[in-house]
């Protein structure tokens, strides 16, 4: 019933379109620009004026110009620029919403000690500051991974990146743990647990067979309304400088470079922080549509 009412809605629909040609140009990035015949990390050092400019606004060549300084191309790291933001909001989204659940579901079902300490837990993690813990933590990461020397770019990036993942993974399980331990109370004192309690079926089976069924539109609501969260929180680490470096192409990295140049070139900005509002809109939207068809006190 809930995917047949989302099949009818239209803005659901149409954003799940969009959201598809973005996944679709990231997966086939090479062939997209390819036609443009550019690279996302090649420098156009020679088409750089002396004011660190683009000695042009667009041609045949690079369709949406150059951004500043380097020269590099705007459509070909528009078109790259997908791929960080939505691998590491996915996998970030995937592992949060299992460490979340599982955690919920043992707090929720047994109770006691178990509850107290992993309450304690989130109630610890959702009183830190999110942004300065993950802009700390590069320069801590780095003076243990690389001690007594100076890190070279791809170590430097490789920190970057983990880092960005320890962050988010970090702060992102203890709001879906919450929610899930406040589904399980109601839950394990219903009629259909009771009857698995008292025919002595075993609490795995009780908590993955029984419980989690139950939880899964709450669940698939949260997984698709934090994919678009850590979206922008990836970007704007990368826009703070905590994330993705250069040469990589990133929507976040790039807005930030962008800028620089506003004024005279507007593109290197505007492509990708329109990229970015496009597909975190539609991915919210998404959200809602999906909260909506799984509510059955809502009626669109």
């Amino acid at each position: 019933m809930a995917f047949s009412r989302l099949r009818k809605d239209r803005i659901a629909v149409t954003c799940a379109v969009v959201i598809v040609l973005f996944l679709l140009m990231g997966i086939f990035a090479p062939l997209i620009t390819g036609i443009e015949g550019q690279s996302p990390t090649a420098p156009n050092y020679n088409l750089i004026g002396n004011d660190n400019l683009p000695t042009f606004y667009a041609n045949s060549s690079h369709w949406l110009g150059l951004t500043s300084n380097s020269g590099y191309d705007v459509f070909a790291r528009f078109v790259y620029g997908i791929r960080p933001s939505f691998l590491i909001a996915l996998t970030v989204t995937v592992v949060t919403t299992i460490i979340g659940v599982v955690l919920g579901l043992a707090a929720g079902f047994f109770g006691g000690w178990i509850d107290r300490v992993i309450g304690w837990f989130v109630d610890f993690t959702l009183s830190l500051p999110f942004l300065l813990f993950a802009i700390a933590l590069v320069p801590i990461m780095t003076s243990y991974l690389v001690p007594g020397g100076e890190p070279t770019s791809g170590q430097v990036q490789k920190i970057r990146i983990f880092a960005v993942f320890i962050a988010l993974i970090a702060f992102g399980w203890a709001g879906l743990c919450r929610l899930i331990r406040g589904e399980v109370l109601a839950l394990r004192e219903r009629e259909f647990v009771q009857a698995a309690r008292s025919i002595g079926a075993p609490t795995k089976r009780i908590l993955f067979k029984e419980m989690l069924p139950n939880l899964t539109s709450v669940i698939l609501v949260a997984f698709t309304t934090a994919l678009p969260a850590w979206i922008g929180a990836e970007a704007g680490l990368s826009y703070l400088g905590v994330g993705i470096s250069l040469p990589t192409a990133d929507w976040g990295l790039d807005i930030a470079q962008g800028q620089q140049q506003m004024q005279a070139f507007p593109l290197p900005m505007l492509v990708p922080l329109a990229g970015l509002l496009v597909l975190v809109l539609c991915l919210s939207l998404l959200g809602d549509a999906v909260s909506d068809a799984f509510n059955p006190n809502t009626r669109r």
